[in-house]
């Protein structure tokens, strides 16, 4: 694994923010706009989303919120950003409380943070790594690009998850491992999706069979380890 997820990046998302703040006070007004707009997806969902109604809930200006993001669709990049960063810390700190059992350890590790987060996290249900599950017009140009200008959101997550657990695959080839991982996203988005769609918690059993299945591809794509 790797001894730093904030060493292994995905390459950035063109205009993706106007400012990342430097200064404390100016780092705490930009966490508490991210905090406002993941509550208020929670709310209303990302069709309804304003940033006037975001700078509001902050008790921020427009203007500072403006400072930092250039319209919604930076802001919610900014927050599916957010999320993985998160969301791969955790799933670190799990990596390193135990070597988990090769592809099968890590996929039920991957699958437990991301439920965990699912059920817990502010705003998670709306934006995950990108719109989770918004029907209709969302004000957003591309909601497949929020993470990376070039890759599509599972792409730019397969690639953090090869950073940071690569080693624990038999394969040695980096591009068979990237995509492996990305069909494993897809495929796993769509599953945890419906374990979610009439359970706030997520129904056990699909929870279940999303990490059997992931863990079978993986296996077999991959080789077991």
């Amino acid at each position: 694994m790797s001894a730093d997820t904030r060493s292994h990046q995905a390459p950035g998302r063109t205009g993706a923010g106007r400012r990342r703040p430097v200064q404390q006070r100016s780092q705490e007004r930009y966490e508490r706009i991210l905090d406002a707009c993941a509550a208020l997806l929670d709310e209303a969902g990302a069709a309804a989303l304003t940033t006037k109604e975001v700078a509001q809930r902050a008790q921020v200006p427009i203007g500072t919120l403006y400072q930092f993001f250039a319209g919604k669709e930076d802001l919610l990049a900014a927050l599916a950003g957010r999320n993985l960063d998160h969301y791969l810390h955790r799933l670190d700190t799990r990596l390193r409380s135990g070597t988990p059992a090769g592809t099968a350890g890590f996929t039920d590790l991957a699958v437990e943070e991301f439920v965990a987060m699912k059920r817990s996290v502010p705003g998670f249900g709306q934006v995950d790594f990108g719109l989770a599950g918004a029907a209709g017009p969302t004000g957003v140009h591309d909601d497949r690009h929020l993470l990376d200008a070039e890759l599509d959101n599972n792409g730019a997550v397969a690639l953090r998850l090869q950073a940071l657990g690569g080693e624990l695959f038999a394969t040695t080839d980096p591009a068979a491992l990237t995509l492996g991982l990305r069909v494993a996203l897809e495929a796993a988005d769509a599953v945890l999706k419906l374990a979610f769609r009439g359970d706030p918690e997520g129904d056990p059993a699909l929870i279940a069979e999303c990490k059997r299945l992931v863990r079978c591809y993986l296996a077999e794509h991959l080789g077991p380890r």
